[in-house]
């Protein structure tokens, strides 16, 4: 992780334990969560959001204004938009990328769920993602969320990241690793 991705993974998870915790404690995990869900939302959707977060630009009080107004048109919880509020006037708005897949994972660990990353070279059958699913359940000992990519230049086989765990068994990979081979042996 780069140095610059660091402070930001450092300065989003501070605020999402916040942000968490105070949620958690006024039983407000579903509104908390329906909140990021929106979020993530505006953030793929809106080119000109994802680019007011990042610039240097606009002033705190406009953009501090700017975040108020639309966690009140969203209807944000009084968390969020504090949080969001404070945010911008510390110029911290950059991270929310991070403070929302931060918060995801609160969630995610409250509810008992692990979340797995699972690349393939064509598209799973459910009959696979079940069996996957079900060898991840035995491993983490936890319900497990697969969330699946293509990626067709893996030519076969399967990239799983579960938590700090990676398994490449790609034929990539392996190919990979035979030309290695033959390229130390000649």
């Amino acid at each position: 992780m780069s140095e610059s991705a660091s402070v930001s993974a450092g300065i989003a998870s501070r605020y999402a334990a916040a942000i968490f915790e105070l949620s958690k404690e006024r039983d407000e995990l579903e509104s908390l969560e329906c909140d990021v869900a929106a979020l993530k939302a505006a953030l793929a959707e809106s080119g000109e959001f994802r680019a007011a977060i990042a610039s240097p630009v606009y002033s705190r009080e406009d953009l501090s204004n700017a975040i108020a107004e639309l966690s009140k048109s969203m209807g944000l919880g009084e968390f969020v938009g504090n949080a969001l509020s404070l945010m911008a006037m510390r110029r911290r708005l950059f991270v929310l990328p991070h403070l929302l897949d931060r918060i995801n994972e609160l969630l995610d660990e409250d509810k008992g769920l692990v979340t797995a990353d699972v690349v393939s070279a064509r598209a799973l059958s459910e009959e696979q993602m079940n069996r996957l699913k079900d060898s991840l359940h035995a491993i983490a000992g936890k319900e497990v969320r697969i969330e699946s990519v293509v990626d067709e230049s893996l030519i076969g086989g399967l990239i799983v990241k579960l938590g700090s765990k990676m398994v490449d068994s790609s034929l990539k990979t392996k190919l990979l690793n035979i030309e290695n081979v033959m390229k130390e042996v000649g």
